[in-house]
Parts: C-alpha cells; sequence; structure tokens
C-alpha cells in the first residue's frame, strides 16, 4: 500500500524531521505528471508528495467540465492505483486553497476522505494546505483551528502559512509587488501560530523566509533561512522541544544547493517544487518538435509521420524528464536511498 496511511506518513515527517532531510513535494495535473512523479521518487529511492492545486485540478477535469474538486478527486484515485505498483510511500496532498475556495474545494475533498474512510478505505488525501496568508494572522489562525479540527477528525494533516511567498504560481497568494517585509515570517508570528495550533492535530506550516514562487536569475531572490532558525529557537525556548514545527519551503524551484541544504538543519521537511518540473516537462518535447519539424507537421501537402506526431512519442520524453528532475531535488534534500517502505 504505497500511498502512505496517516501513521506512516507520520513516520515519514518524523523521520525526515530527525535526519535533517526533506521530501520533494511536485505538482501534478495529468496522468503523466503522476506517472512522472512516481518513477522520479521510486529511481531516488526516496518517499514523497504529490500534490494537486485548485488549478491542476481544474485541469485534470478536462476543459468541458472544469470542476477542480473532481480533478484532484480522479487524480488521487489513479494515484492509489498506480502506486501500489512500487516500493516506495507517497503522500497525497492538495497546494495553496485560498480562504475563498475553503467551502468549495477543501471541504469537499475532507468529506471525500471522510466518506472513503466509512467504507473501510484508506484516506484520499493525507494532508491538505489553506493558504492563508493574505489574511491577519488573527483570521488566518481563526480558519487554521476551524479546518484543523475537520482534518483532525480524518487523520489528515493540515499545512499553513503565515507570511506570504512572493511570485505568483498557479493561484497562490502572492504576487511580484509583495512588500518586502511581508516577504519574511517574525518569530513573533511563529509563536503565535504555535499557540493557536497547539493541541488541535499535526499540521505543517510554511513560513516564509523570503522564498518566491517561479524562477529567477541568480541574485533577485535574497532568501533568509535563519530566520527558520530563529523562530524554531523561540518556539522551542518557550514550549520545549515538543514545540519544533515540520517546516515547508515553498518556491524551492530554481533555489541553489546550498541554501537547500542550509533550511534542513532547520527543521524543513517538505519543500515544494513546480516551475522546474513544468520546464523539465516542456523542455524535452520543444526539443522533440524541432528536431521532427517536418514529421510533426504536414509541410506543403505532405503526410508528416505518424511516429513523431503520436503525442505518446513526446510524452514519454517528458515523463523522464520530469523525473529526472525529481531525483535530482532528491538528492539535494537528502532523502535519496531513504524510503521507510518495508516490503
Amino acid at each position: 500500500m504505497p500511498v502512505a496511511t496517516p501513521a506512516q506518513y507520520a513516520q515519514m515527517l518524523d523521520a525526515a524531521q530527525a535526519g535533517d532531510y526533506a521530501y520533494p513535494a511536485v505538482n501534478i495535473t495529468s496522468l503523466v505528471t503522476l506517472n512522472a512523479a512516481l518513477k522520479g521518487f521510486a529511481d531516488a529511492k526516496s518517499d514523497g508528495i504529490i500534490q494537486v492545486s485548485t488549478g491542476g485540478g481544474k485541469f485534470a477535469s478536462g476543459i468541458n467540465v472544469g470542476d477542480n474538486v473532481l480533478g484532484a478527486i480522479v487524480l488521487a484515485e489513479a494515484c492509489h492505483r498506480l502506486a501500489e505498483r512500487y516500493d516506495i510511500f507517497v503522500a497525497l496532498h492538495t497546494d495553496h486553497c485560498p480562504p475563498d475556495a475553503v467551502d468549495s474545494f477543501l471541504k469537499p475533498l475532507i468529506q471525500a476522505t471522510a466518506d472513503r474512510r466509512a467504507e473501510g478505505k484508506g484516506n484520499l488525501f493525507q494532508s491538505h494546505m489553506l493558504d492563508a496568508s493574505n489574511l491577519p494572522l488573527e483570521e488566518n489562525m481563526a480558519l487554521s483551528k476551524e479546518l484543523m479540527k475537520l482534518c483532525a477528525e480524518q487523520e489528515i494533516i493540515l499545512e499553513v502559512e503565515a507570511g506570504v511567498v512572493g511570485g505568483e504560481e498557479d493561484g497562490a497568494s502572492g504576487s511580484h509587488d509583495t512588500p518586502a517585509d511581508k516577504l519574511y515570517t517574525t518569530p513573533e508570528d511563529m509563536l503565535a501560530v504555535y499557540e493557536a495550533l497547539d493541541g488541535l492535530g499535526r499540521y505543517m506550516f510554511a513560513a516564509t523566509f523570503g522564498n518566491v514562487h517561479g524562477h529567477y536569475k541568480p541574485g533577485s531572490v535574497k532568501l533568509k533561512p535563519e530566520i527558520l532558525k530563529e523562530g524554531q529557537a523561540a518556539v522551542i525556548k518557550k514550549f520545549g522541544e515538543k514545540a519544533e514545527f515540520d517546516l515547508v519551503f515553498h518556491g524551492g524551484s530554481g533555489t541553489a544547493k546550498e541554501e537547500l541544504e542550509e533550511t534542513l538543519a532547520y527543521g524543513v521537511v517538505k519543500m515544494n517544487i513546480d516551475t522546474d518540473t513544468q520546464y523539465a516537462f516542456t523542455r524535452p518535447i520543444v526539443g522533440h518538435m524541432f528536431e521532427n519539424y517536418e514529421g510533426v507537421l504536414k509541410v506543403d501537402g505532405e503526410v508528416g509521420n505518424k511516429k513523431v506526431y503520436d503525442p505518446r512519442s513526446y510524452l514519454k520524453k517528458a515523463e523522464t524528464g520530469v523525473a529526472a528532475r525529481l531525483t535530482e531535488a532528491c538528492e539535494h534534500l537528502h532523502s535519496t536511498g531513504k524510503t521507510i517502505f518495508k516490503k
């Protein structure tokens, strides 16, 4: 059962925290990207996290349907079936749900897990993210507490965020003109998050330290990982070692290996990667089209070459490209070879 149970997911996160490594969390939108994720983790012999955004779910349901909940359920159910063939664990997660989509996206998916459990099956999703970072922290935590209670009833982990991740990515709340001070979570913010959520259930915390969605040239993004260290220290000093956060690094694409590694010592157990894997998907397709230009197009009334315009010919290359980039992410986050799966 390589889609992790709640207990196995908790064990995954505990192992990462204790071992100073993290899991890549890769966004999927289709069967091809799902298979790429499974291949990448399996090739690295790493457990991992596969996630669906509201936009990804909408895309997966098809142009005529456009239902983000249905699409997310379809991808999750497919993962449950396909993952059975692999000797690693994966957890299913939803990414960046804004407050105005809680009732239309998160709550129906939490209910889908409740319905599945009532049938004697495992959780559909193992964790969900609420991105209420655009709200004042007090309002953010009030909504987080409401969802924490719903999630805890179904043994689901909730991911919360305080501080804004810059840039813009598939519905994420940040923007390119986010004020600089909003990109950095303070120790006071981290204390407030702990005090609001302590005792309600297990959660992950996306504290921001200058991270930005998207891909930028070196020097454009000013990361301050020491913010995570200072925040963890403040919380542990006041509440003890049990208060250490399971932290999440958003906007991991394009980040130097050294900067990724520094965050691992400060409690990061999950790093989101999307922009880099999108490019890893598209780049081989572009190469295929350029190399087979006259075959993929019926130029000047010719018939083309079915072998190269068959979508499988280039989508297999895309799957391989994403898997390779994900395997590289596992190496950078030191999760390679550390699956907790036992036959």
